[in-house]
């Protein structure tokens, strides 16, 4: 029986599963949204959901539940854990190229063969209707390299934005320690950036962070960035850097500048469960998550961009080649931790294949372009795929997917 048509006999059969967290059923108070208990909750209830559907998939699913993977927050990871996978990542960064390194020359490792294929797809995958899928996939795709090539056997790690508004610096994802993703970038005094939304005609201006320079602590201070930049926002105006050639090897050092405040402005526990709460279609929701100023005001970048923007320098700011900072994929996971908690509060409408994707091919559809379907295809070759939209839909379908978050 497949996946849907399983769900839906569940749903006939009055399994609690899919009633228990029902869109709206929740009254939290103020306190709760603001502290995260509210967050904790929603959580709670998608890995119950997940949990039970997975139960009723039965053993010989190819995401039975002795196959579920647990994705945990960083700090709830073991040292030496966490060690392994700093590990593996350095091991991908040394690792040979799967692409034409000749038509692309800064290919130097695996490592930058993902961030050229997102280079290459940007337009395509950001403020569109496979955005989130595409992400999932992409980000699961890098998770099973990091275990074929380079023997990773531990969980994936995401990072939990809202526990560390008040000072992303002293985060364990980079607060410099061996155990981390690396520190913040040297600091210099610096105005913030300036980002422009094209669409609205709006230009978000934001406070400066606390380094901007290179990266000297941890495992990456000594990390060479090879590709781009390619629009990569400057300090103090909304004027963007590119390269000629942003596929040619530029070799440069690994910069972050850490910000608490546009963590605090776009990635608190009440923007991230205001969003799970606020917006009961796929079209809404993706719109708010990424700031898409069709929508919402062009003020806001959303929690997707301020996930990035907190993180900043090069090339975490530049939304082309983002995949170049360590820490991204840390930050995509729990880009789809949040997409997950929301579609398991109403599984049918939101993973179950109805009405679950939705807008164009281009991004805010410019150039125009046809409507999306789940029969859509992507294709992220040679790291992987094709793949289509409609197979993305569950972490736990098997195919590929199986995971859950903690």
């Amino acid at each position: 029986m497949g996946l849907l048509k399983h769900c839906l006999a569940l749903l006939a059969a009055g399994n609690a599963v899919f009633t228990a967290a029902a869109p709206g059923s929740h009254n939290f108070s103020q306190a709760a949204i603001d502290n995260g208990d509210a967050l904790s909750q929603l959580a709670a209830d998608a890995l119950r959901a997940a949990q039970a559907l997975n139960q009723g998939l039965g053993i010989n699913s190819t995401c039975s539940p002795d196959k579920v993977q647990v994705r945990k927050e960083w700090r709830n990871i073991p040292a030496e854990e966490r060690k392994a996978f700093i590990a593996a990542v350095q091991c991908l960064q040394v690792s040979p190229s799967s692409l034409d390194t000749v038509a692309m020359p800064a290919a130097k490792s695996m490592y930058d063969d993902f961030v050229l294929i997102h280079l290459n797809q940007t337009s395509r995958i950001h403020v569109t209707a496979n955005f989130l899928l595409w992400h999932r996939f992409f980000t699961w795709t890098y998770e099973q390299k990091l275990r074929s090539v380079c023997g990773y056997e531990g969980t994936f790690p995401y990072w939990d934005w809202s526990l560390d508004v008040e000072d992303p610096a002293k985060s364990p994802v980079f607060d410099g320690s061996e155990t981390s993703m690396g520190g913040n970038g040297a600091f210099f005094p610096h105005e913030g950036m300036q980002i422009l939304q094209t669409r609205s005609n709006t230009t978000v201006k934001l406070q400066p962070g606390s380094g901007g320079g290179c990266v000297e602590s941890g495992p990456f201070a000594n990390m060479t960035v090879h590709v781009g930049p390619r629009l990569l926002w400057q300090y103090g105006s909304p004027t963007t850097t590119s390269s000629e050639v942003p596929t040619d090897d530029h070799p440069r050092c690994l910069r972050r500048d850490l910000n608490k405040h546009i963590a605090q402005r776009y990635n608190s526990f009440r923007n991230v469960t205001s969003l799970v709460l606020e917006n009961d279609n796929i079209e809404w929701f993706q719109a708010v998550f990424q700031g898409d100023d069709r929508y919402v005001s062009g003020e806001e970048l959303g929690a997707h961009g301020g996930g990035h923007y907190t993180i900043g320098g090069d090339p975490g700011s530049d939304p082309f080649i983002s995949p170049g900072e360590p820490a991204f994929y840390l930050h995509h996971a729990q880009v789809d931790r949040v997409y997950w908690i929301w579609q398991m509060q109403d599984f049918v409408n939101r993973q179950g294949l109805l009405k679950t994707v939705f807008g164009t091919e281009t991004l805010q559809n410019n150039p125009p372009s046809r409507n999306v379907t789940v029969e859509d295809t992507v294709d992220i070759s040679p790291l992987g795929g094709p793949a289509k939209l409609r197979d993305l839909m569950s972490t736990i379908g098997g195919s590929p997917f199986c995971y859950v978050y903690e």
